[in-house]
């Protein structure tokens, strides 16, 4: 399936694809550790090889550059990677909220685990909303994720989008120049973290701005005509025109 999820919670409405397990509001970390299936931890071992010969059992050797990445709870390998890589558990993850909703009024509203383990995201609303014409509600949310696999950096960020899945995922960090991205060569410091996500809490503000500013624009018909022009124009008229020319 492309949502890619193993296991996840959620508060609030139900993910479109259905899965995960559903919690009441301000639920304690442990719970939702537990709930979103990620109580467990990312563990590493030396990468090893049998160099055989024919006719003989073969010889176990090492890679001393490399290490294997796996899964504390079914032993599941996860990924190999460089000896400089920096793992963030998926309790880090978690914990990067409790001060936030325990002294600032976050909620966590979704978390979980994609790719067997290699993704892990946590998501939570932090309050700040804006209403545009028809009274259509958009969502302020701090979203923090990570792999293990080195597809992606240690990523934090503010979004509207509300994180139920790979796709969503995709979506949220799709071009968030603002975004803060911790590299797996450093460690992840939390706290340093939230101070850059602070600078950047205006970011928000300006959002919410240019899409009011979007959503009470008129537009003229001659601006829609030729807009639908440009886009359904005939192509082959256009190729027609083009060789006359």
């Amino acid at each position: 399936m492309t949502h890619l999820v193993e296991s996840m919670a959620y508060a609030g409405r139900t993910p479109w694809h259905g899965l995960g397990n559903q919690l009441a509001a301000q639920q304690p970390l442990n719970v939702w550790m537990q709930e979103a299936g990620m109580d467990w931890e990312i563990r590493e071992t030396p990468v090893r090889f049998i160099s055989s010969e024919a006719g003989s059992l073969g010889q176990i050797s090492s890679f001393p550059d490399q290490k294997v990445l796996f899964r504390s709870d079914n032993q599941a390998p996860l990924s190999v990677v460089s000896n400089r890589f920096k793992v963030v558990q998926p309790r880090q993850i978690l914990e990067f909220y409790r001060d936030l909703t325990e002294q600032s009024g976050f909620e966590l509203e979704t978390a979980g685990v994609l790719k067997g383990g290699r993704k892990i995201w946590a998501l939570a609303r932090t309050g700040q909303t804006g209403v545009l014409k028809g009274n259509d509600r958009t969502d302020a949310y701090v979203l923090l994720a990570t792999a293990c696999d080195g597809t992606m950096a240690t990523t934090a960020q503010f979004t509207s989008v509300r994180v139920v899945c790979n796709n969503t995922l995709a979506v949220a960090l799709n071009g968030q120049s603002q975004a803060v991205k911790v590299s797996h060569r450093s460690v992840f410091d939390p706290d340093a973290v939230k101070r850059q996500l602070g600078i950047s809490v205006s970011a928000w503000d300006e959002f919410m701005y240019r899409l009011k500013r979007l959503s009470e624009r008129q537009v003229k018909d001659t601006e829609v005509r030729t807009f639908l022009r440009s886009v359904f124009q005939d192509q082959t008229a256009q190729r027609t025109k083009a060789t006359i020319t």
